[in-house]
């Protein structure tokens, strides 16, 4: 599809017939067959009115620390917004940041800055519309407790929206619900504190999660849903599944709730033992496991 090609490159760079597996921190998936760099909204504009009349499929990512991408080819354009939708400013205890951001960027700027509150997301590597989307979080804290608001395009306009209006909730917000919805940024309430105290903070929850986390191997975080009666983890180990593989697929001896690319992993590995480790704790436990991590380009 030169013509497509062609199109897009009015509007930004364009890479074709690029493996998902190199997008994601999983390091799986198939071929996507368009991936473009907005540098701005009007570029952004563009890209989405080329995607329209050629009647394709988009998907933004961020990091792609949180998808499971199937081994199909991706008929589609990815839109990837890191590149240049990355600026950030501070202005007192606010902190308005594009979607392309880092959010551990971000978490080290406001401790330089002596300002508290994203210490929690130091060690998620992902982008702030990434961790917007999906209401990310750690240590009992989330994204929902800092965003004043969120930037967002929708209907071809962009708007402001509350945090009231993003209808947060553990690991969900509205935009799950309007796939359409772009993120474009995010404004932040932050709190004074002392440099510090925050960075050493910040510290020794990297070494804890150097010490509980296979952060050394390719996996998308954690992959399940804690359920209200009892963390994930504990099912997963109540089964028995510490270790267990199917293909290039393993459960993480380190940590039950990560599943890794241990050897050249295909998606289909790595689904068949989610969806053996849900039904075996459906069985002994009655309790339904949901996925954190998101599929994407599954029939």
């Amino acid at each position: 599809m030169t013509d497509l090609r062609h199109e897009l490159e009015k509007y930004a760079d364009v890479v074709c017939d690029v493996p998902l597996s190199k997008l994601t921190t999983l390091r799986i998936g198939g071929i996507a067959r368009y991936v473009v760099y907005p540098e701005n909204l009007l570029s952004l504009e563009g890209i989405l009115k080329t995607v329209e009349a050629y009647h394709l499929p988009y998907k933004l990512i961020g990091k792609g620390s949180n998808l499971l991408c199937s081994d199909e080819v991706f008929e589609g354009v990815i839109i990837r917004l890191d590149k240049h939708f990355n600026q950030f400013y501070i202005d007192g205890t606010t902190l308005v940041a594009e979607a392309g951001c880092s959010i551990i960027t971000l978490s080290v700027e406001a401790m330089r800055n002596g300002l508290s509150g994203l210490e929690f997301a130091s060690g998620i590597p992902a982008t702030v519309g990434g961790v917007t989307f999906m209401n990310a979080g750690a240590y009992k804290s989330a994204m929902s407790e800092v965003i004043e608001s969120v930037s967002v395009l929708r209907d071809g306009k962009m708007e402001w929206i509350s945090n009231e209006e993003c209808e947060f909730a553990y690991r969900s917000s509205i935009f799950q619900k309007h796939p359409d919805w772009i993120i474009l940024g995010v404004r932040l309430q932050l709190k004074e504190g002392d440099k510090e105290e925050i960075r050493q903070l910040m510290e020794s929850r990297k070494e804890r999660r150097m010490a509980s986390q296979p952060l050394d191997k390719a996996s998308a975080g954690s992959i399940f849903r804690n359920p209200e009666e009892v963390p994930a983890w504990e099912l997963i180990e109540g089964i028995g599944y510490r270790g267990k593989r199917i293909g290039g697929a393993q459960v993480s001896e380190k940590h039950v709730n990560f599943i890794v690319n241990e050897d050249h992993a295909s998606a289909k590995d790595f689904l068949q033992l989610i969806e053996e480790i849900q039904a075996k704790v459906k069985e002994k436990y009655q309790i339904d496991l949901v996925m954190e991590v998101e599929k994407f380009n599954w029939q």
